[in-house]
Parts: structure tokens; sequence; C-alpha cells
């Protein structure tokens, strides 16, 4: 045995990881509805999706997420959020410390939600996604996981952890642990 054939190649590896996935994006982008005129491709396993009453909002990476939050989310997706969530809309108000009187004045008036409000809207909406994922699609089991107590969350229940993005992290953590077999 030569010591050449023994020697691994980092170019040669990097070129071929390259190549691959060039192909695969190929294989699995779809063009974007509702977030502008201009037809992007994103990555189906890669982006997140907020259906809308007047279209959806699609975003694929956090730099579009950062676009989609300057230039705020419309009211109706408090709505989106709550459907997703299985939760009522005054619930999400309180996560939003917002009142009742002014979502719907600012509903009626078509206003856009604050770069805040748009970030936690997003983040909840991609959460929601990662934990319909790892409980399999299985809406009823998920639901019920985040209106229970759970120990990994001192106690908490997830969805009691929606006010801060911190607390959304932690969900995230505990539903990363479910996915990797140490059940929370």
């Amino acid at each position: 045995m030569t010591e050449k054939q023994n020697i691994f190649d980092p170019k040669k590896g990097i070129q071929e990881a390259k190549k691959s996935r060039s192909v695969a994006k190929k294989h699995t982008s779809r063009k974007t509805r509702g977030t502008s005129s201009k037809s992007k491709s994103i990555d189906r396993y890669n982006s997140w999706k907020l259906d809308l009453p007047k279209g959806e909002v699609i975003w694929g990476n956090n730099m579009e997420r950062v676009d989609l939050i300057r230039k705020g989310l419309p009211f109706e997706s408090v709505e989106a959020i709550s459907s997703k969530a299985n939760i009522s809309i005054k619930q999400v108000l309180n996560v939003m410390d917002m009142a009742q009187t002014t979502y719907n004045k600012k509903k009626k008036d078509q206003d856009k939600l604050s770069g805040r409000d748009s970030e936690l809207i997003l983040v909840l909406a991609e959460l929601l996604d990662f934990g319909l994922e790892v409980f399999n699609n299985e809406k009823d089991k998920f639901h019920s996981w985040l209106k229970r107590p759970n120990t990994s969350l001192g106690g908490a229940s997830p969805e009691s952890l929606f006010d801060s993005l911190t607390g959304i992290q932690e969900v995230k953590n505990s539903l990363n642990r479910i996915e990797y077999g140490n059940f929370a």
C-alpha cells in the first residue's frame, strides 16, 4: 500500500461537497409567493412559511427575516400565529404586550406590526414549524406538549415562554433534546 492512497485531499473533498450541494439546490428549490414581486429561489428544506388571509410570507434565511422585520408584518399575522400555535388571539396579544383595542384599530387601519412584534411572530413561526417536524406533523400531540408543564423548562409550559426570544430559544432547545432522544 502506497502512502498516497491513505492521504485525504481536502481540496478535492471541498470540490466534491460544493458539486453535490449545487446539484441538490437545483432539485429542491421553489419560487416564493407573497414576499415580493421579484421571484426568488428558496430551499424548501430550509424555509419557513406563515399563511395569511391575503397570501403568505416565506423566508429562507436570517437576512430575509431581517428584511421582513424591517418592513413589518401585517396585523393578520397575529391571527396566523394564533392558528398555527392553537392559542387564542388574546393570548398572542398578551405575549406581544398589546391591548385588544390597539390591535383592532391597527388591523382596521391596515398598519404593520412593529419590528419587535414582527420578529417575535417570525421566530415563533420558525419554532412552531420545527416543533411540528419534531412531532412528525402530529399537531394534536405537539399542541398538547406546548400546554403541559415541562421539567426541562423549570416546570413552565412551553407556550408560557413565548413572550421573549430567550424563552422561545429555551423551548427550541427542549425540542432539540426530544429530537435527539433526550426527552424533555
